[in-house]
């Protein structure tokens, strides 16, 4: 029986980072994973962006924070996200923008974050070149939408995403060409696309046998 308490899933990553040199790299030298709807010379530049992946500490069973961003924002409008987004001149590093996207989408306050690693860069089809920041979360934050940006914040457990019978690869047209994608559907929620990339980018590097 795998553990999937928030200590037991570090110290998995961490075995797993010290088993690959390159994630002992910066961010930014980390070779990239491409997102699977990822069409060559499509994308000629790409913006950086990046999210916190929160694992928050529920004891045995650790869980994912998750967003559903509202409506008429410009990108991926609508869908599952993790905290976070554009990285802008003044943040120090994709760890800071995602912390500073975190604090203002959801009010999760640094002081119960503890940083402990970055996943490879995950290059969207969208244009952007994501920086997927791991993180564990203490008990005892208090979480408020900003409603221009968040239409809905809730918690997957761990041990579900991590499972790759809840993995589903799937295909559609999207700009004139046929594009695959994961999707991992949790009750009302349907996660997909790059979030479920993201995920199954995370399950490939520290729960693949």
């Amino acid at each position: 029986m795998i553990d999937f308490s928030a200590a037991a899933f570090r110290e998995r990553v961490q075995k797993a980072f010290s088993q690959d040199s390159e994630h002992a790299q910066a961010p930014h030298d980390k070779t990239p994973i491409k997102d699977l709807a990822w069409h060559e010379g499509e994308v000629l530049h790409l913006k950086d962006a990046a999210v916190l992946i929160p694992i928050v500490d529920r004891g045995n069973e650790a869980s994912i924070i998750l967003t559903q961003r509202t409506d008429h924002l410009a990108s991926h409008a609508g869908q599952i996200a993790f905290p976070g987004g554009k990285v802008d001149d003044h943040d120090a590093s994709a760890e800071g923008a995602a912390l500073r996207e975190a604090d203002e989408e959801i009010g999760l306050k640094p002081e119960f974050v503890d940083v402990f690693g970055y996943m490879r860069p995950y290059v969207s089809s969208t244009g952007f070149r994501i920086f997927p920041v791991l993180c564990t979360v203490r008990e005892g934050f208090e979480l408020v939408a900003n409603p221009g940006e968040v239409a809905d914040i809730f918690e997957v457990p761990l041990r579900f995403l991590m499972d790759p019978d809840n993995h589903q690869r799937k295909s559609a047209e999207w700009r004139g060409k046929m594009r695959h994608y994961f999707a991992m559907p949790y009750g009302d929620y349907y996660i997909w696309g790059v979030t479920a990339g993201i995920l199954r980018n995370l399950y490939e590097t520290v729960y693949s046998p």
